[in-house]
């Protein structure tokens, strides 16, 4: 059984994310790189931090998607801190999912030996050595790849286009253009959207331009620079920044001048902040992938700030533009620009507060992970999912802070282990059996943390297949388990040693194994494990063909879940009734039970769980005798199982029921019919797979010449469409469709994929003029 809120993947990428701040000039760059992009695999651009490589990077992506069939992916390296991770943040960036047992960097070159598609290495820097391998390996791997990567350096790769990223274009001194220069644009722009009556004026153009050439054209420098104007004039901005800049001659003489214009400026807004304001901007520089209220209100309080003042302080810093504002999952999150939160890092060391900090910031993502397990079953458990998915980096922070600081090996262990339903959610099943592994090896105390570490990381062995090495460790747990009477850990060794004994064919084992676990899961009141064990009991009953116990036992779990408002665990006992009713020849309501299962699934993302009632429906097209529709499913099911790594991984003993399935199917098409039909299901993307298997119809739109046509979008993805187009945010999307915020977003991302879109105007309007074919162009 996979976790909650496993994020479903796309086709092949998650896409770019929309722009939220427009794009000004650049047309030479933009079309050099594309020049450079088609006759090299990979492309670097270079220059200052600040001068705008990453939105140069993501503006060339979004206008050559269509040259990529397969799709683009952004791949945002900014918070990462460490090489080890590179590849298994580039596949979650890909959505790939997989339970085996191959290392990180062989999915990840399988994944793409075949795909056309672009991949966005943005903020290699920190990480050059790790980022160069990677493209190397990618490189010689998939032949019809190419990487757009972005660094203050280039990668030194063979083979690799460097493409220095000028600063933007400055007014011509000698001569007046009849058009406002880049640089200049970008400040009007940037004005207007703090002061909103600003026009650039010809009384106030001339002082504009030498401002822009005072920051040197530098992207960063004048977005910082035109906030000044909520409280100056452009004439006062002048003033001061000629007065700041004087400065700039005691600097290190080994910076460049760029380099030195940047640092000035962000000297500058670090020296207009209220010292509470300099002090939140410090301490928030421990947070990776940003913070929310509540994170800042028990991390950053202490000395010089209140928790009733934090409020204001953040308004403070979103105000000056030191904190970015975002919209997730209902909530304000507050994201750091790299470079500003690099500067807010070193005023922290220069403070002596990062030690004291990074453990705050430990202890409060080690309380999250605990109340997220402890509320698992439960009507919160996609959002606290979902919460977990956003929060990501700063587990890996945390994770990285306990098995680094001398002495806090045991709060990773738990960490680690609290984290487990985070883990299997598909994308980070094999990071989180690394952290585990890593725990074990540097925990070795035989107590009750290393047990419940030894049972988790023998669940995640279990997915992938790894049965050895499970069986070894949860017999060691058991060991320990039995010596210190461990109810709890006994319960759960039982329950995973029934899950080994399935794989191995041993049925009356399982269930012995099984009916132990659901007894000592009662003892000590643990609805999660008897959730996972009722429904792995109900499978084995029906798997021996005790249909009566099979049936009694999953509704037992239905009823249990419905009693605390529980979903994920209720999906798949319907998935296991809809197993029992397809054995006893009940086609109409085992079809009815799988597809109950398959839409939860879908709305909670969880690949892993879809994949299995897929399967079952595949069995039922086959039993009605429509071969077609049976062999396209087998087709759709190679995309689903693609996504997890592992054809119905953990679920391995029903593999005898697929394998008959196939083999007659084919046995009556013949081979060409077969292979023909399963290719037309293989062509389908994931959420078409998922919308075939659910019989829904497919859409029709009109197409840019006039006539109809099968639309690219999926019921679903249209339903999305149509309320972007009504001016709802993802999260209202996600409040009126009763999915996840997360869900919600990938809708969107996919929604543009698919149409060659940048924004939600784009889709706004592809959508009226849908529904108006007369007023297209």
């Amino acid at each position: 059984m996979n976790g909650p809120g496993t994020a479903a993947p796309p086709r092949a990428t998650r896409g770019l994310p929309v722009e939220v701040t427009s794009f000004v000039g650049r047309r030479h760059e933009i079309a050099e790189v594309k020049r450079l992009l088609a006759g090299a695999h990979l492309v670097t651009l270079t220059g200052v931090g600040g001068v705008g490589k990453s939105r140069l990077a993501r503006r060339v992506a979004a206008e050559v998607q269509r040259a990529f069939p397969d799709g683009v992916s952004l791949v945002e390296l900014a918070d990462l801190e460490s090489s080890e991770l590179l590849v298994q943040a580039t596949s979650e960036a890909l959505r790939i999912h997989d339970h085996s047992r191959r290392t990180p960097l062989e999915v990840l070159v399988g994944h793409l030996r075949d795909r056309r598609m672009l991949i966005v290495l943005d903020n290699c820097e920190h990480l050059l050595r790790g980022c160069a391998a990677l493209a190397q390996a990618l490189m010689r791997s998939a032949p019809d790849l190419r990487i757009l990567a972005t660094s203050r350096q280039p990668l030194g790769v063979a083979g690799e286009q460097m493409f220095m990223v000028p600063t933007l274009s400055l007014p011509d001194r000698a001569a007046r253009p009849s058009a406002p220069s880049d640089a200049v644009m970008l400040f009007a722009e940037r004005a207007a959207a703090v002061v909103p009556d600003f026009q650039l004026t010809e009384a106030d153009r001339e002082v504009v331009e030498r401002i822009c050439r005072r920051l040197d054209g530098i992207a960063l420098a004048i977005e910082l620079a035109a906030v000044r104007l909520r409280i100056l004039s452009t004439r006062q901005l002048l003033d001061r920044l000629d007065d700041r800049f004087k400065f700039l001659v005691t600097g290190s003489a080994n910076e460049l001048p760029r380099h030195q214009t940047l640092r000035a400026l962000i000297d500058w807004s670090y020296a207009l902040c209220t010292d509470q304001e300099r002090l939140l901007w410090a301490r928030a520089s421990v947070f990776s992938g940003g913070l929310d209220l509540a994170a800042a209100e028990e991390v950053c309080v202490g000395e010089g700030i209140l928790r009733e003042e934090i409020v204001e302080v953040v308004a403070g810093l979103v105000d000056k533009s030191i904190f970015v504002s975002e919209d997730r999952l209902d909530v304000k999150r507050y994201r750091l620009l790299e470079t500003v939160r690099q500067y807010g890092r070193e005023r922290l060391i220069a403070s002596g507060e990062e030690a004291a900090l990074r453990r705050r910031h430990r202890d409060y993502y080690q309380k999250l992970a605990a109340q997220a397990q402890a509320k698992l079953v439960g009507p919160d458990q996609v959002a606290l999912a979902a919460r977990l998915h956003v929060e990501h980096a700063n587990l890996r922070v945390a994770l990285e802070f306990c098995f680094t600081e001398p002495g806090e090996a045991r709060a990773g262990v738990r960490l680690g282990t609290d984290l487990l339903y985070h883990w299997i959610t598909g994308l980070y099943l094999g990071e989180g059996r690394r952290w585990l592994d890593h725990a074990l090896a540097v925990h070795s105390e035989e107590d009750e943390d290393r047990a419940r570490a030894l049972w988790a990381d023998g669940w995640l062995a279990v997915i992938q297949n790894d049965i050895d090495a499970a069986a070894a460790m949860l017999d060691e747990s058991r060991a320990i388990g039995e010596r210190l009477g461990l109810e709890s850990v006994l319960a759960y060794v039982a329950l995973y040693s029934g899950m080994i004994a399935m794989c191995r064919q041993d049925t009356d084992s399982a269930i012995a194994l099984y009916e132990e676990a659901v007894a000592r899961h009662r003892a000590t009141g643990d609805q999660v494990g008897l959730l996972l064990t009722l429904i792995r009991l109900s499978l084995a009953h029906s798997y021996r063909g005790d249909a009566a116990r099979a049936v009694s036992t999953a509704q037992e779990c239905l009823a249990v879940s419905d009693l605390f408002g529980e979903r994920w665990a209720r999906a798949y006992a319907t998935m296991a009734l809809g197993v029992e009713a397809w054995r006893q020849g009940d086609i109409r309501h085992a079809r009815e039970l799988e597809q109950e299962s398959l839409r939860f699934h879908r709305t909670l993302d969880d690949p892993l769980g879809s994949g299995v009632s897929m399967e079952v429906l595949c069995w039922i097209a086959a039993a009605e005798e429509d071969h077609e529709r049976a062999a396209r499913l087998v087709g759709a099911l190679e995309t689903v199982w693609n996504a997890v790594g592992a054809p119905l991984s953990g679920f391995g003993h029903l593999g005898r029921y697929r394998d008959a399935c196939r083999s007659r199917i084919r046995g009556v098409l013949g081979d060409r019919a077969f292979e023909a039909a399963v290719d037309q299901g293989a062509a389908l993307s994931y959420e078409e797979a998922l919308s075939y298997a659910l019989e829904e119809r497919p859409h029709t739109d009109v197409s840019p010449a006039g006539g109809r046509s099968p639309s690219v979008l999926t019921p679903r993805e249209m339903e999305v469409a149509r309320l972007v187009a009504q001016g709802m945010r993802n999260k209202d999307i996600a409040a009126k469709l009763v999915i996840a915020h997360r869900t919600a977003e990938g809708h969107v991302e996919r929604i543009m994929t698919k149409l060659g879109f940048a924004s939600r105007a784009q889709i706004a309007a592809w959508v009226t003029a849908q529904s108006h074919p007369d007023q297209r162009d």
